[in-house]
């Protein structure tokens, strides 16, 4: 797969070579624009697109070879979040929560549910702001670490699973990660459910790309995914799928 490192080295080659063609040849200058609109067109591909990889290994599929998947959950804990454990408990299926640390000051008693039940717990940011993908290394370490002190200090785990707010992936992040010891985990089938709200066209997004190996983003945010969870679960059982947490799917050691 194409990583940012190939395509720097490649647009620097197309630069020298637009370069020496006007010494040598006249070719106009005019030919760097397309290579610049090129590798930026990538670049902003690899940022936004957590399944390339682009600037680091990234986990968001597991082995295609047995009946599993992952359903995730973004964002909480949220009073949204015993119902799911509710349902996930019913059909005996399990989970992964990437818990935002301010949600889990908010909660504890929520995210101490969700480790009781035998579900894995993820870092996803203290704050999860907006801007999050734009701080420096050091602002994106904090933000993961104060989430980790949070954890440990509630319910005496801690995790490697991270995933970036918003799935944005940049240098920054990578380089974050990688001194906080985190595997940046993403996902294969996104359900769009805080933006769509409709159940049924949640469902029709997750369901034909559901396949063994699938990590399926969710947010325990809202009814309306509770609504979706409950289908999902039904459907997965239909297809003789089972949920296991992320790191279980993945064959990742959790509590590193």
């Amino acid at each position: 797969m194409l990583k940012h490192t190939h395509t720097l080295w490649l647009a620097l080659i197309a630069c020298v070579a637009i370069t020496l063609g006007n010494i040598y040849w006249g070719w106009s200058l005019l030919w760097f624009l397309p290579v610049v609109i090129v590798w930026i067109g990538l670049t902003s591909w690899g940022v936004f697109d957590i399944r390339l990889g682009y600037f680091s290994k990234t986990w968001y599929k597991g082995e295609a070879t047995q009946n599993y998947v992952s359903i995730t959950f973004d964002d909480g804990p949220t009073p949204f979040t015993p119902k799911i454990l509710e349902l996930l408990e019913q059909h005996q299926m399990k989970a992964t929560f990437f818990c935002i640390g301010k949600q889990m000051e908010k909660h504890p008693e929520i995210l101490t549910s969700i480790i009781e039940k035998g579900h894995t717990v993820g870092n996803h940011s203290y704050s999860h702001v907006w801007n999050i993908p734009f701080f420096s290394p050091p602002k994106i370490e904090q933000e993961i670490n104060h989430t980790d002190e949070i954890l440990a200090q509630l319910t005496g785990t801690k995790t490697n699973l991270y995933r970036p707010p918003y799935g944005i992936t940049n240098p920054n992040v990578v380089k974050a990660c990688i001194n906080c010891k985190k595997l940046i985990i993403g996902w294969s089938v996104r359900s769009l459910d805080t933006v769509i709200h409709q159940e049924e066209k949640i469902l029709q997004r997750i369901i034909p790309r559901v396949k063994p190996g699938a990590i399926i983003l969710l947010h325990d945010t809202s009814e309306h995914t509770i609504n979706v969870v409950e289908q999902l679960l039904l459907s997965l059982k239909r297809m003789n799928l089972q949920s296991i947490p992320v790191d279980h799917l993945l064959k990742r050691e959790y509590n590193a």
